[in-house]
């Protein structure tokens, strides 16, 4: 299985889009500094997961996320959330 998430910083609300098969192992580099593009926005929290059982699948869904027509439409379906921390 692959997972495609999506963490918030605790510390400014901006968003790192990623993928991984151990979703619980992967939170805790990003959050013990063991990832170099996280490491400065610490500590991190998962808002959103996809579970593929196709790793090109997966790799297809992160590439999609991180543009920008894909933040858009993550936006949209994360509105409920958004709206609460907003």
């Amino acid at each position: 299985m692959k997972f495609v998430y999506i963490l918030e910083s605790k510390l400014d609300k901006s968003w790192y889009i990623g993928k991984t098969s151990n979703i619980k192992r992967r939170l805790s580099e990003h959050n013990s500094g063991k990832s170099t593009f996280t490491k400065t926005k610490m500590p991190w929290k998962i808002i959103y997961i996809e579970c593929y059982v196709n790793k090109k699948d997966a790799d297809g869904r992160e590439k999609y996320l991180k543009s920008g027509a894909g933040r858009i439409r993550v936006k949209e379906q994360l509105k409920n959330y958004l709206s609460q921390i907003s």
